[in-house]
């Protein structure tokens, strides 16, 4: 078959370029059913040959390619193309995808300012990609559908629920859960849809080549609402953007967006995380198919990351619908400590430690995992009943050497160290992301800051980990 495809190839690039063809190699297409190809001519010249038996799809990615580069959008260039044999020539931008880069830059950990910047390229393209060019594209080529519709979410919803739930073995009401998914995709289409929507905005689908940031892989393309994409490239789940540099990417979106497009930003964030919701559903459903009913495990390893952004998205999401089936669902998924563990991924343990006063009670857990530690710090010795010190905080060095001096603070902090250790190691090999360790005393002032100050620095010596720290008294009395 292979080899009748290549023939095919070498004949079209003959035909386009009246140049000798020095070798033709095949290139991995990751989940894609297209057969790619690299060309090399003897002129030194490369470029990609792709094979798709789908003409519908061929159709929609040929015009799509065409209508973007009349408009400037930075997309492969069409060589030449036989629709009849499925077969077309595109410009060879190289083998470095954003992810690519992505995984990089990012070896030593962190997400590097370099890397900030790039995807604030893409960011500044995709408006006029959703609009500019969007106005002026070709929609009655889209496939399978025109419009990111009612049918098209139901389809999406339907591929998570019989694909992700329930090969993962998530229990659910079918007929509650159909319920809300009319709901959910009620208020979705709610949200202006007059755009072009990529479908599958993501760092697998952006090239980098020379500097620049490509899109390929637009051919699912089609009518749509403006926060789709956006969600789709800041929760692409092996990415594993940080949520502050979501935040910034975001608005940094809507910054671009507000340059070619008038548009109500509160409206805009209102519909937001909702499209995350269904992006997520959709792209665990993918992960689903591929891995647990094809058994391609590489797939697999996306979904603890997939797992973690719904978690977040859990904790900031208010959604103006109730949806108590979906909602009871996506909390048995992130509860699931199965589906952290799979293909072997390994995510970042999250410690958030904080000082309170027990005055005004025990932090809340906003993860909504219940808590982790709470330590009582009023046995020890205090600072507070002193003069000099009742003006200073856990903070100040004279705080800090007073509670260091004492023996029976360093025996404190020791033995909660050994305690913690225990769920650290335990939470880091169940692929666990959240855990909270909470210090009270009296006032939140003294003890309880320097106990939540100290213990971060022997964890930060001793794991890979994220750590917080947050005083809430102290945050109180700044505001």
């Amino acid at each position: 078959m292979n080899s009748e495809i290549k023939k095919q190839l070498l004949q079209l690039y003959i035909k386009w370029s009246n140049a000798k063809i020095q070798q033709i190699v095949q290139m991995s297409a990751h989940g894609s059913d297209r057969k790619y190809f690299r060309i090399y001519g003897d002129d030194g010249q490369t470029v990609i040959g792709v094979q798709n038996a789908d003409k519908r799809e061929n159709t929609a990615f040929l015009t799509f390619s065409k209508q973007f580069k009349e408009n400037g959008i930075p997309v492969p260039e069409i060589f030449a193309e036989d629709r009849e044999k499925g077969i077309y020539l595109e410009q060879d931008l190289g083998d470095t995808t954003l992810f690519d880069y992505l995984t990089k830059v990012r070896h030593g950990g962190g997400f590097p300012e370099k890397l900030v910047k790039v995807y604030e390229k893409v960011i500044d393209t995709l408006p006029h990609l959703q609009i500019t060019a969007g106005k002026k594209l070709n929609f009655e080529v889209c496939y399978p559908r025109s419009s990111f519709d009612k049918q098209s979410m139901i389809w999406d919803l339907n591929y998570f629920k019989y694909y992700f739930l329930k090969l993962a073995k998530i229990s659910f009401d079918e007929q509650y859960l159909e319920n809300d998914f009319h709901k959910f995709t009620d208020f979705l289409l709610s949200a202006e849809r007059d755009f072009f929507m990529f479908r599958d905005f993501q760092s697998r689908n952006i090239m980098l080549h020379n500097d620049k940031p490509y899109f390929i892989d637009y051919q699912g393309g089609r009518k749509g609402a403006l926060q789709y994409d956006v969600a789709s490239l800041l929760f692409d789940a092996k990415a594993d953007i940080p949520q502050e540099i979501r935040d910034h990417l975001l608005k940094h979106y809507l910054d671009s967006l507000s340059k070619i497009y008038s548009f109500s930003r509160d409206e805009f964030l209102q519909y937001y995380h909702g499209y995350v919701f269904i992006r997520i559903m959709q792209a665990l459903g993918a992960y689903g198919f591929r891995g647990f009913y094809e058994r391609k495990e590489h797939f697999l390893k996306s979904v603890p990351f997939a797992i973690r952004n719904l978690e977040m998205l859990l904790q900031v999401a208010e959604l103006p619908v109730e949806l108590p089936a979906l909602t009871e669902a996506w909390t048995r998924l992130v509860r699931s400590s199965f589906l952290r563990t799979l293909g072997n991924a390994k995510l970042k343990l999250r410690v958030r430690i904080q000082s309170f006063s027990f005055r005004r009670g025990i932090p809340v857990d906003e993860t909504g995992h219940g808590g982790g530690f709470v330590f009582d710090c009023r046995a020890l010795p205090n600072p507070g009943r002193y003069e000099r010190y009742k003006n200073l905080t856990g903070n100040d060095k004279p705080v800090i050497d007073f509670l260091k001096n004492e023996y029976v603070v360093d025996q404190f902090l020791l033995n909660i160290a050994r305690l913690i250790d225990n769920s650290i190691q335990n939470y880091q090999e169940r692929n666990f992301t959240d855990l909270m360790i909470s210090f009270g005393c009296t006032g939140g002032q003294h003890r309880s800051v320097y106990c939540a100050n100290t213990l971060s620095k022997i964890l930060e010596k001793k794991y890979d980990i994220d750590i917080t720290v947050r005083h809430r008294e102290q945050e109180m009395k700044e505001h």
